[in-house]
């Protein structure tokens, strides 16, 4: 071969031996889910699990070894990569519009909720950060993780604790932000699990619907004016072309922002807007497919395109995909020599136990005033994910509303152009806590601040609703 590499180099298969290991991985997870009770109980999703097998099957490797099983730089790669592809393949479907004033107030509070979760595990994690800093000269800015891991999930975890070891000296930021994810999901499972096992809970629900198979039909391969199933090119191949271009246009809107605009600029530019844009990948792809899609749509609506190309079913696979992948590769990248360190672990302990009751209990309180002919499917969706990702909250819904007949699937898609205006304040400031103690301590004044407001809304909504019977 050329570049002095041949077929049976490492360099040729280390990534392909990646991906078989992290969904062997996976794949182990499921049959030991269907086979071992207290696993098919826990709720915990297979690519979690999976991934903590890999996680200790790498660590037994090296014991034996004294070289790690899978590449350090491919794992996060992934996991980076992850989240921007399968957001991008969510906002690339085709969904039916939410009508009437319900509807839309519905989908409204629930980013207020998502919101202050966010902020409320920000005030947490931060607060108790904080006080560590003074006592254990830990890094102050570390519980601001809390909500990226929980809230946002291992890509966002990952990329700002990246940005916070690179940027400011945040030893083992990454693993930080990894292992905080994956205590989200941890935390995602007891907090579901605890729920579901109340008396009252299972009196109402006595059918369990975590088995529940979907119902497919031929339209769901093939929707009216779409694409052939397979013809010179299979359907599927265009939905990941279309998700992969989108994601490229993606990259080199935020390279020419990097190269032209900021890096001419400097100072905090540079420092700050530059990290906070490659974090935020996911956001800036997803705005481009809705913009494709807008176009693509008004051309439909113009007898210019005749044909749709894109397939709600396939994108749900190839998000689906994405996302799993992002978790088990997530949970695998951590480092666990970082445990040994107290500067490591004592935050990531408090911040994520902390995290899990403040989260459970602003949910369950929150979600019982706002939705009251549906609390026990909005907390169950909401909590799942500001511990974990949307799916995970999808996981915890299923559970009790496994036709999804209920808003509260449809408010979690729905929440979030709300839930990204609310949230861009606190967004703004997470290049800005890192930079030293006084920093850290104003902005957790900014996020009270932030989180009393959020708190005045609900109040007010739930107060109208209370009204309108």
């Amino acid at each position: 071969m050329t570049g002095g590499l041949n077929f049976w180099d490492t360099e040729i298969w280390s990534f392909i031996i990646t991906l078989s290991v992290l969904f062997g991985g996976m794949l182990l997870a499921v049959l030991l889910s269907r086979k071992i009770c207290i696993l098919k109980n826990s709720l915990l999703p297979s690519s979690v699990l999976g991934g903590f097998i890999v996680l200790f099957a790498g660590l037994i490797y090296k014991g034996i070894t004294g070289e790690p099983l899978l590449s350090q730089t491919i794992l996060e790669s992934l996991t980076y990569h992850g989240l921007g592809l399968g957001f991008i393949a969510l906002a690339w479907r085709h969904l039916d519009g939410i009508r009437g004033g319900k509807a839309r107030r519905d989908v409204f509070n629930t980013a207020t909720v998502t919101v202050g979760g966010y902020l409320l595990q920000a005030v947490v994690g931060l607060g108790i950060t904080i006080v560590l800093n003074l006592i254990l000269d830990s890094f102050a800015a570390a519980g601001v993780l809390l909500p990226m891991g929980y809230g946002q999930g291992p890509g966002q975890a990952f990329n700002w604790g990246t940005n916070y070891e690179n940027g400011y000296g945040f030893a083992y930021g990454s693993d930080f932000g990894l292992a905080v994810s994956a205590m989200g999901f941890i935390s995602a499972c007891a907090g579901g699990v605890f729920f579901l096992n109340r008396k009252s809970v299972r009196k109402k629900y006595t059918a369990i619907g975590g088995d529940v198979k979907e119902q497919l039909t031929i339209s769901d391969y093939e929707g009216a004016n779409e694409i052939p199933v397979s013809e010179t090119m299979d359907k599927m191949t265009v939905q990941f072309g279309i998700v992969l271009m989108t994601y490229a246009i993606a990259y080199l809107s935020m390279w020419a922002l990097y190269k032209y605009v900021l890096e001419p600029i400097g100072g905090f530019a540079m420092n700050t807007i530059n990290p906070l844009i490659w974090g935020f990948n996911f956001l800036i792809g997803t705005a481009w497919a809705i913009l494709f899609r807008a176009i693509g749509d008004l051309l439909r609506k113009k007898n210019i395109l005749h044909r749709t190309y894109t397939n709600n079913f396939m994108l749900n696979r190839i998000s689906g995909l994405m996302f799993d992948v992002m978790v088990v590769a997530s949970i695998a990248a951590i480092d666990l020599s970082a445990f040994t360190h107290k500067e490591f672990i004592v935050p990531l302990i408090l911040i994520t136990v902390s995290g899990l009751f403040a989260t459970y209990f602003y949910t369950r309180k929150t979600c019982t005033h706002l939705f009251p002919g549906y609390a026990d499917e909005a907390f169950l969706a909401q909590y799942g994910m500001l511990t974990g990702t949307a799916s995970t909250g999808v996981i915890l819904l299923r559970e009790i509303d496994p036709k999804f007949s209920t808003p509260a699937s449809h408010n979690l898609i729905y929440q979030n152009l709300w839930a990204i205006l609310l949230g861009a304040p606190m967004l703004l400031m997470l290049g800005v806590v890192p930079k030293s103690l006084m920093h850290a301590v104003v902005c957790l004044g900014i996020f009270i601040v932030l989180f009393i407001i959020i708190l005045f809304i609900q109040y007010r909504a739930a107060k109208r609703i209370e009204r309108e019977g």
